[in-house]
């Protein structure tokens, strides 16, 4: 793997997660992720959404797991409450380097990008996985909708979704993310949905 040119960019750590090639909607209101908000956009830059590591405290960032996707906004709006929304589309994955913490407690941190799945054809045991994740969209009509482009034939998007769905620890998450191909992907979605 040949490796991406260091970048700094601002951390959104979060329960929830997004791969590339996916979506996800944010409700923005703290402050400090309001001026993350307005620099990306302003400066026409992303930023960086993190998983929340559960056994990890803030003040020495140990919280923040070290995969964590490069995003853009794709879209933006007030919501009935006052809030900001916001949807962002998932770009590539990094791998967290050092961390900075700003007054307003916004943190930046030099990150490295990671090479992309290589895509291959999907074989007789992977129609499983796009069939399965068929029926989640299906039965979850507000997933879908994020989702007008449907990439059912593109093996490291449909391992991307599973992983984003799937009720997995962090740690679990980070560790498949973590392999530089799909098949150690492949094997541990097809165990749980087969």
């Amino acid at each position: 793997m040949t490796p991406f040119k260091p970048t700094s960019i601002a951390l959104f750590p979060l329960t929830s997660h997004v791969l590339p090639g996916g979506r996800l909607q944010l409700r923005i209101f703290e402050q400090r992720y309001i001026r993350m908000i307005k620099e990306a956009l302003s400066e026409q830059k992303g930023f960086g959404v993190c998983m929340l590591n559960p056994k990890g405290r803030s003040d020495n960032n140990s919280h923040i797991l070290p995969i964590g996707t490069l995003v853009n906004i794709i879209d933006f709006e007030s919501l009935p409450d006052g809030m900001l929304g916001i949807t962002v589309a998932g770009e590539q994955l990094f791998e967290v380097g050092h961390i900075d913490t700003a007054k307003d407690g916004l943190r930046t941190a030099d990150v490295t990008l990671r090479e992309e799945w290589q895509a291959t054809e999907l074989s007789d045991e992977d129609i499983l996985l796009r069939q399965r994740l068929q029926e989640v969209f299906e039965a979850y009509p507000e997933l879908a909708e994020l989702y007008p482009e449907k990439k059912l034939d593109d093996e490291p998007w449909i391992c991307q979704r599973w992983l984003e769905i799937l009720p997995l620890e962090p740690q679990k998450k980070q560790e498949l993310l973590a392999s530089h191909n799909t098949q150690p992907v492949k094997e541990f979605i097809r165990s749980l949905v087969e």
